[in-house]
């Protein structure tokens, strides 16, 4: 099952078929508000605001341990993760969608980044965070739409909210980022640990600082961009999931923690146990 969740701009789209609401409870606290299973055309998904539906959660306050867990638990195996950026190059441009398919983090140590704590310990490989089938899948449909994607392009993570300084700016630039934003980190690497096949879809908002032309980053700017492109989200998610509803992706897994974990399971307490066992899939 696809489960996409929604970034900023991206809390709700008018033509979901609401199914049900869903539990947001977990054993790391609750999800983000507004999770669901929907239809989306004849496909059945499920939807969850990263944000919350009111986008009442900054990027440091998202339970990203409690958002991939109950994806997880609720049947997801893939996810569809569509986020609001910010360019570090020209050639990508506000309105334009771009596939990072390596991050650099950088934030600052807030964020629960790992379902490996308290006595259960693994070590799952990001070297390759970014489901290779599900983005190939996607670049075959690519032709479809009418806007720009990039692929392959790296995600600087930076913590928030706040916007970057100048010279932050150009040091990302220097690192080699392509794209800003807030929220892919620790997504991702959750994903990974559970098992789970992630594709991140970023649209760009604005230049950031770097581009002198353009000016600083406004909300008002941003918030403009937006609405436009959650239209092109829309279509896009609409056509990815027509044509490869039922991509299989358990082949290419390394099955996150199913085959990380240090830790014997007979070991860790019963709650453990029993949450540990949904994200490896027994």
């Amino acid at each position: 099952m696809w489960a996409i969740i929604g970034g900023s701009g991206f809390e709700s789209f008018d033509d979901f078929e609401v199914i049900e609401d869903l539990n947001r409870n977990t054993p790391f606290g609750q999800a983000s508000s507004g999770l669901k299973k929907v239809k989306l055309g004849s496909t059945e998904i499920l939807f969850l605001p990263r944000h919350g539906s009111n986008h009442e959660l900054t990027p440091s306050g998202i339970n990203y341990q409690a958002n991939i867990y109950t994806l997880k638990k609720h049947g997801a195996t893939k996810i569809l993760s569509v986020s609001a950026v910010g360019s570090l190059r020209q050639e990508l441009k506000p309105g334009d969608m771009v596939v990072p398919t390596q991050y650099i983090d950088r934030t600052k140590s807030l964020r629960k980044h790992t379902f490996c704590e308290n006595g259960v310990v693994g070590h799952v490989s990001l070297a390759y965070p970014v489901s290779n089938i599900l983005t190939e899948a996607l670049q075959s449909t690519a032709g479809d739409m009418d806007f720009d994607i990039h692929f392959n392009k790296t995600y600087v993570c930076m913590e928030g909210p706040g916007f970057s300084t100048f010279a932050e700016s150009q040091m990302y630039r220097q690192l080699g980022a392509d794209i800003i934003g807030m929220t892919n980190f620790p997504e991702y690497g959750l994903a990974k640990e559970a098992g789970l096949a992630y594709l991140p879809c970023s649209f760009v908002t604005d230049y950031d600082c770097w581009n002198v032309d353009a000016g600083h980053v406004t909300v008002a700017e941003v918030i403009a961009i937006m609405k436009k492109n959650n239209g092109k989200a829309f279509k896009m998610a609409t056509n990815l999931l027509n044509k490869f509803s039922d991509i299989d992706v358990s082949y290419v897994l390394e099955d996150g923690l199913k085959n990380a974990l240090m830790s014997p399971i007979k070991t860790m307490s019963q709650t453990q146990q029993e949450w540990v066992k949904i994200l490896i899939g027994e």
